[in-house]
C-alpha cells in the first residue's frame, strides 16, 4: 500500500479556495461559509479567464454509425477519401467521387481509418456524366464511368503525384522534378479498346437488390460474366461488355444464348464442391496482317478434356467470321486460374495476330500481350524517344525485365544488337519456352539476344546453353 509522507502534506485554506467546498462535508453553518467567501473574495483581486480553443476531437468509428460525408479524392482502386469534420479521421467508400456529398454507414474500422458504405446521395460530384454500361454500378472492372474522362486522368496524376513523393522521396520543388513525372498522355479511345477480356462461370448469379424480387421461380442461377467484388464465387452476368470488341461481343451472346441448354451437358465449375466442368470463357483480339480485320481467338478453360461436350458451341460460334481460332485449356487444379496445364486447339489456328508499330506478333492464348494495343503504341514511341537512341545503328540496347521482350523489339531499326533479360519470363505451365518463343521470334534483327533466365540463351533463331 502507498504511503504519503509528511513532507507532502500542505495547509489548504478553504476560504481561498471555494472550489474545495463541493469536495468537502461541512461540519458548521453554511451561513458562515458564505460570510468568509464574502470577504475571501472582496481581498482577493479580479482574475479575466480566457476560453482555450477548441481541440480536435477524437472520433472512434463504430459499426453501423451513419455519417454525412464529402469525398475529397480518389484513392487506389478508386475509393473515395473521406475525413470527418474537426478530427480529420479518415475514411474510405467506394463507388463515391470527389464533390460528393453523401449519406455514408461504417462497416469496419482497420488501423488508422474506417471504411464506408454509401447509402444515399445529396448531391452529386465535379464533372458528373452518365455511365454508358448498364453494369457499371455493380461490376467492378470500370468503377467511374460516370466521371468525366479528362477528370478521370487528373485523379490518377494525383495519385501517382502522391506515390512519387510521399512513397519515392521525390520532392516535387526539385527543378528536375518535371523530368521524373511528366503529364499523363490520355488515351484517345476509351471503349472497345481491350484485346484481351476474361469471363467466369459460377453456380451463383449475383442480381442487385433492386431486381431480387422480380426473380422468377425456376430461372436458372448459373452465371457467365465478371466476379462481383468481393466475392469469389459470386459472378454478375453480362451480356455485352463495352471495353472489348464488337466480334467479341458477338461471341459472347452466342455462348450465352446456348451454354444454359440442359441438353447440351453443360455445367459450371463449382468453387465450393469442384464439381463442374466450364471454368472460364477468355476472349482475345488481333488483327490480320495483310487484310487488317479483325482476328478472334475463343479459349475455353475447362476442368477436364472433353471437347465432345463444346461441339455444339463450337459449331455457333466458328460461324461468326471474325472467329480464327478456338482452342480449350485444361486446368484440373482446385484453383481458378485461366492457365491451364495443357491447351488444344479445336478449330483453326492456336495463335492470332497483331501489329505493334510494324512489328508482327503472334499471340497465344496465355501469351502476355499490352491489352490496349493502340495506346501501347504510344506508350513505345514515348520510351524510343526517351531513350534518345542516335538511329545510326551502332549502338546496343539493353531492355532488361523484358518480359516478352516487345520494347526492345520496336526499336529494332535504331540499334545494331538488342540484348533482353528477364527471370522465368514464360515460366508458364503446359507451355514450353521454343513454343512460347514463337510469341516474339517472328519479327527479329539481325543481332539479337534473348536471356530468358540465368541459363539459357537465344541467338536469333537458334538456342544455346550457358553453363
Amino acid at each position: 500500500m502507498a504511503t504519503i509522507p509528511s513532507c507532502g502534506f500542505r495547509r489548504i485554506n478553504i476560504t481561498t479556495h471555494p472550489w474545495l467546498l463541493k469536495l468537502h462535508k461541512p461540519s458548521f453553518s453554511f451561513s458562515s461559509i458564505s460570510a468568509s467567501l464574502e470577504t475571501s473574495e472582496e481581498s482577493q483581486p479580479s482574475i479575466t479567464t480566457t476560453t482555450p480553443p477548441k481541440k480536435s476531437q477524437s472520433f472512434f468509428p463504430k459499426k453501423g454509425q451513419t455519417l454525412e460525408l464529402v469525398c475529397e479524392s480518389l484513392a487506389f482502386k478508386a475509393k473515395g477519401v473521406c475525413k470527418v469534420a474537426e478530427t480529420g479521421f479518415v475514411l474510405m467508400c467506394d463507388r463515391v467521387l470527389p464533390g460528393e456529398r453523401f449519406i455514408g454507414r461504417i462497416t469496419r474500422k482497420k488501423g488508422n481509418f474506417a471504411e464506408v458504405q454509401k447509402i444515399k446521395t445529396i448531391t452529386p460530384h465535379w464533372d458528373c456524366v452518365t455511365a454508358p454500361c448498364e453494369y457499371a454500378s455493380y461490376c467492378g472492372g470500370c468503377k467511374t464511368q460516370n466521371l468525366l474522362y479528362e477528370a478521370q486522368v487528373r485523379a490518377k496524376e494525383q495519385q501517382v503525384h502522391e506515390l512519387i513523393t510521399h512513397v519515392g522521396k521525390f520532392c516535387d520543388k526539385d527543378p528536375e522534378f518535371s523530368a521524373t513525372m511528366k503529364p499523363i498522355v490520355p488515351c484517345d479511345i476509351q471503349f472497345h479498346y481491350r484485346n484481351k477480356m476474361e469471363f467466369s462461370f459460377a453456380t451463383q448469379n449475383w442480381l442487385p437488390k433492386e431486381e431480387l424480387d422480380a426473380k422468377r421461380d425456376g430461372v436458372s442461377s448459373y452465371a457467365l460474366g465478371l466476379h462481383v467484388p468481393g466475392f469469389f464465387d459470386k459472378v454478375l452476368t453480362i451480356e455485352k461488355c463495352l471495353l472489348q470488341s464488337e466480334p467479341a461481343n458477338r461471341v459472347l451472346a452466342v455462348v450465352q444464348d446456348c451454354w444454359r441448354d440442359q441438353e447440351l451437358g453443360l455445367s459450371p465449375y463449382d468453387v465450393h464442391t469442384h464439381a463442374g466442368f466450364l471454368k472460364h470463357l477468355m476472349l482475345r483480339s488481333g488483327r490480320d496482317v495483310k487484310t487488317g480485320l479483325t482476328e478472334l481467338m475463343v479459349n475455353f478453360v475447362t476442368s477436364s478434356y472433353n471437347p465432345e461436350l463444346l461441339v455444339p458451341l463450337i459449331e455457333k460460334i466458328s460461324a461468326i467470321p471474325e472467329v480464327v481460332s478456338i482452342v480449350n485449356n485444361v486446368n484440373t487444379s482446385v484453383g481458378n486460374t485461366s492457365v491451364g496445364e495443357k491447351e488444344y486447339t479445336l478449330y483453326g489456328k492456336p495463335t492470332i495476330t497483331e501489329t505493334l508499330r510494324g512489328i508482327t506478333f503472334q499471340i497465344s492464348a496465355n501469351s502476355f500481350f499490352q491489352t490496349n494495343t493502340h495506346q501501347a503504341e504510344v506508350l513505345y514511341k514515348l520510351v524510343e524517344e526517351s531513350a534518345g537512341l542516335r538511329g545510326d545503328g551502332s549502338e546496343i540496347v539493353l531492355d532488361l525485365f523484358c518480359g516478352t521482350g516487345t520494347i526492345g523489339l520496336t526499336l529494332a531499326k535504331k540499334y545494331f544488337a538488342l540484348l533482353c533479360c528477364s527471370q522465368n519470363a514464360f515460366n508458364c505451365p503446359g507451355n514450353s519456352i521454343s513454343s512460347r518463343s514463337r510469341f516474339i521470334f517472328s519479327h527479329q534483327p539481325a543481332h539479337m539476344y534473348i536471356m530468358f533466365d540465368q541459363s539459357e540463351i537465344f541467338y536469333g533463331k537458334r538456342k544455346f546453353i550457358k553453363k
